[in-house]
């Protein structure tokens, strides 16, 4: 029984004259396949569960994502909970009742959280409740370009 290997990966994602470089767990299956394992913050089209292509920097030092080689099924929302009034922390209610609809989360700090649809839960059904409860939120794997092309 062999052990899985686990690695950091660079997601570098520039927008405008900001960059964000973030560096998730990933599997390394070989030949230069890895399954991600964290859910990205920053990145989008990447989802956790996907098998990614990445390669080794000699200026980075490390392995450098190069293109999604196939999808999980699974998509992922980032939420931002600051525009909710309650301060008695709706957070938990909220992520409790995502978790109840089969998905699963990771936290950037408590305001800032990916939320981890996996292919059998209902995007929309996600989307449609987070929309009702007055919560920020984007799509991020898929992203809102890649659902709607005929909408940029």
């Amino acid at each position: 029984m062999s052990e899985e290997k686990y690695e950091k990966i660079v997601l570098c994602l520039e927008e405008g004259e900001d960059v964000y470089v973030e560096t998730p767990w990933v599997v390394d299956l070989g030949e230069g396949r890895y399954r991600m394992e964290n859910c990205p913050f920053y990145f989008y089209g990447v989802a956790a569960g996907d098998i990614v292509g990445a390669e080794y920097s000699e200026e980075e030092e490390r392995l450098v994502f190069t293109k999604v080689l196939e999808k999980s099924g699974s998509k992922l929302v980032r939420v931002v909970f600051e525009n909710l009034a309650d301060e008695e922390g709706p957070e938990k209610k909220h992520l409790e009742k995502l978790v109840e609809m089969g998905c699963s989360y990771e936290g950037a700090n408590p305001k800032y959280i990916c939320i981890d649809i996996p292919k059998d839960v209902d995007l929309f059904k996600v989307c449609n409740y987070l929309t009702e409860n007055n919560i920020q939120w984007e799509h991020a794997a898929p992203s809102y370009s890649e659902l709607y092309p005929d909408e940029e």
